[in-house]
């Protein structure tokens, strides 16, 4: 930051925040002009500036990955968009920053594109810019309370509460789709900063399971009601991350989804050794829209795909 400069999440009130992100609001998607105006995007600027400073600090290092890669994940709810010929669009960076990982690189983040087919709406595009990181010899608990500290860089200092899955849905005996959607619906009531912990096993994603066999080593940040970040003290086994994808594919196969092959470069750097580490993604335009005090992504993008 420039000497004498306001940093961002505090000199400037919400109040001119919410006016500057507002401007762009009346905008249409046939318009040629920004959705939003130079005041905000000055602010984001700055916002991001303050990530990038925040890691220096820590020394990880900024990487950058490609974002057209061969193979895309096999999360039956994640689409990558297919580009005929070259391969996938990626969804996120994971694959490729945890092979850096193995490869000795060591603590190391990604903030930029990303793409996911079909997802549009108040806090989805299609194309978004996403911060991962991860963390050489942290657990889910530590990646946490670093998630904290750098929320508070861009939002403000603010209080943190912790609560689990259970807490949010009670009775798991009930279907995984009415878990899901009271999972949502109770995610949107949440006010203020908190933390989700201990999703049960079979949400685990990549996240290792915590000793209880139980419950996965994974947490989500949700900030007034949106999800913004999504991380997991990281899975290192390769025959456990191939069942849990060899299961991925049954559920595409059941919903009509097609069929993806696995990556097997992933697999690969997972045999020569995925360091013990901790790894979260987290939605810069969604976090960029609560410090603006803005109700959607489109007031604080520059054009909407």
């Amino acid at each position: 930051m420039r000497p004498g400069r306001a940093r961002p999440g505090e000199a400037k009130s919400g109040e001119k925040r919410r006016k500057a992100a507002k401007k762009g609001e009346d905008q249409t998607l046939n318009d040629w002009q920004p959705l939003a105006d130079r005041s905000t995007l000055k602010l984001r600027s700055e916002y991001l500036a303050a990530i990038r400073n925040f890691f220096i600090e820590r020394d990880v290092i900024e990487v950058q990955t490609p974002v057209l890669g061969e193979a895309t994940v096999t999360d039956p709810d994640v689409d990558g968009i297919a580009i005929p010929g070259y391969g996938y669009l990626q969804t996120s960076p994971e694959y490729f920053l945890k092979r850096l990982l193995a490869a000795g690189v060591s603590d190391c983040y990604q903030m930029g594109p990303m793409f996911r087919a079909d997802e549009t709406g108040r806090l989805h595009n299609r194309e978004f810019t996403l911060l991962e990181w991860y963390r050489i010899g942290f657990n889910h608990h530590d990646l946490m309370a670093e998630v904290a500290q750098l929320v508070d860089v861009v939002l403000g200092v603010g209080e943190y509460r912790v609560l689990t899955y259970a807490d949010l849905v009670g009775d798991r005996a009930r279907p995984r789709a009415d878990l899901d959607l009271a999972f949502a619906a109770a995610c949107e009531g949440i006010s203020g900063r908190a933390f989700i912990t201990d999703y049960p096993a079979d949400q685990a994603a990549l996240a290792r399971l915590n000793d209880d066999g139980q419950t996965a080593a994974r947490f989500e940040l949700v900030v007034d009601g949106v999800e913004l970040a999504n991380g997991y003290w990281e899975l290192s086994d390769r025959s456990e991350h191939e069942r849990r994808f060899e299961a991925d594919l049954i559920v595409r196969s059941e919903r009509g989804k097609p069929h993806r092959a696995l990556d097997t470069a992933f697999l690969s750097a997972l045999d020569a050794g995925l360091p013990d580490c901790a790894g979260v993604a987290l939605g810069v335009d969604r976090l960029v829209m609560i410090a603006l005090g803005a109700d959607t992504l489109d007031q604080v993008l520059t054009f909407r795909r």
